[in-house]
């Protein structure tokens, strides 16, 4: 069979309100021509991301109402730390409240001014965490993860030459750890390799350096490696997220992705001295260290939903649909980033848009254009997430990929909805040419792309 179903029935549903181009017009422009300032509901179809935007199982609603509300103690988070610990199998299991927590309360333990973390691609919320203990975040992705039209099944591996350099170059002792992300976001959703995991645990030991995951869509990259990588066709993909994180010596989780959360993350780790360090900020910062920001509810829903995440049917019909949507893309002549990652389609948005300049932003012109043209949110990963300003000279340094990234939040959207979508770019890149560049109008020191605003021009 040819035809990709959803693994699950529909139970309860929620409306969408239908909104006319000319309204679109006047809420973007309300909202400072940035997407992330629009109202909810006044969106047709949210790709903006992935992060909470998913649909619970009946198995995990069931869990909400078995959720232990105990301060401290409680059952909810001794499930929690099981269903965790069974996966990652690291020694200390703390919960955080999201994966920006975790992050921060990571970088604020063990980082300091004047050190270097390298990765394949640091997020953007990673890299601001790290950047503001004052160090600096190094990325060191593979030559073929920058290249938009090439077509190699593992474009989120860390450079292993590189990263010896660098280790070499500014010393081992400004290197607190090594941070690779699976997948790989701001590269595309592109995987990692078992045999790269290995790699890097192999000149981390070799220079006495903890190896760290960003995990937030491991089940994601276990599943590529299973479709990809020799040797990986008869695994199940708990056995291959087992191997991964049993090469690494921590992690950190935003659970809003792969756990099916509406919140929630974790820091696992098997250091007793970071752990120490972690759970003293979490108590004066989150909570306590049995629940970090969470309801028991929450605990209970994210215990089900890390298992329930490696399930293979689903994670077959997840890949296969994301796929959908980017094959049909091309076959339209849309310029995308290749191959299609696991939770989102990266669009090219300097080849969508190649009538304006990198100081025009296209990217995040386009994704304002597709809002206007149908009602679909999107959320750019280039030149306004990650340019940089001189300060001294003004000029701008912009990303090597400028991307529009359509994010499909997990068991929430039908194939027809998908289809719209298919059919609202296709439409938009007949009329690529009208789109109109933007500058800033205000942009804050930090992570800009959430409450910049800007004009046409």
């Amino acid at each position: 069979m040819r035809t990709i179903i959803e693994p699950f029935r529909i139970k309860v549903v929620e409306p969408i309100r239908m909104t006319s181009r000319e309204e679109r017009a006047a809420l973007i422009r309300q909202a400072g021509y940035n997407p992330f300032r629009l109202k909810a509901e006044h969106v047709l179809i949210d790709l903006l991301t992935d992060s909470g935007t998913g649909a619970m199982s009946t198995h995990q609603w069931a869990g909400v109402m078995e959720g232990d509300e105990s301060y401290a103690g409680a059952r909810s988070f001794f499930r929690f730390e099981e269903a965790v610990r069974g996966i990652f199998g690291h020694t200390h299991v703390i919960p955080t409240h999201q994966g920006r927590a975790s992050e921060r309360l990571l970088c604020r333990a063990v980082v300091k001014a004047g050190d270097v973390i390298p990765g394949n691609t640091h997020f953007d919320t990673t890299r601001a965490n790290i950047e503001d203990t004052g160090a600096e975040a190094r990325d060191m992705v593979i030559p073929e993860g920058l290249d938009p039209d090439l077509d190699h099944p593992f474009k989120g591996n860390i450079d292993l030459a590189d990263l010896e350099r660098c280790i070499a170059e500014v010393g081992r002792e400004r290197v607190p750890f090594v941070l690779i992300t699976v997948t790989n976001n701001s590269g595309g959703g592109q995987p990692v390799s078992m045999a790269n995991l290995r790699g890097t645990r192999a000149i981390c030991e070799r220079f006495h350096i903890p190896l760290l995951l960003d995990a937030a869509r491991f089940a994601e990259n276990a599943f590529f490696i299973k479709l990809r990588e020799p040797g990986y066709a008869d695994k199940s993909p708990r056995e291959i997220a087992c191997e991964m994180f049993a090469l690494s010596d921590g992690a950190v989780m935003s659970m809003k992705k792969d756990a099916f959360g509406n919140i929630g993350g974790v820091i696992s780790l098997n250091s007793d001295e970071w752990a120490e360090k972690i759970r003293t900020a979490l108590i004066l910062t989150e909570g306590f260290i049995t629940y970090g920001g969470l309801a028991g509810r929450d605990l209970e829903a994210l215990a089900i939903g890390i298992e329930e995440i490696l399930d293979e049917e689903y994670l077959k019909y997840r890949i296969a649909s994301t796929a959908y949507v980017g094959n049909h893309l091309a076959q339209a002549g849309v310029p995308l980033l290749k191959p299609i990652g696991g939770h989102a389609v990266y669009i090219n948005g300097r080849r969508f848009c190649d009538h304006l300049t990198d100081d025009k932003f296209p990217g995040w012109a386009l994704s304002v254009a597709l809002y206007e043209h149908v009602g679909v949110r999107a959320c750019e990963i280039g030149n306004v997430m990650f340019g940089t300003q001189d300060r001294a000279t003004g000029a701008w340094k912009w990303p090597a990929l400028d991307l529009v990234r359509l994010a499909i939040p997990r068991r929430v959207y039908t194939q027809s909805h998908m289809d719209y979508v298919v059919e609202g770019i296709t439409e938009l890149y007949q009329h690529r040419r009208e789109i109109r560049g933007l500058r800033f109008v205000h942009r804050p020191a930090v992570l800009p792309h959430f409450t910049a605003t800007f004009e046409l021009v």
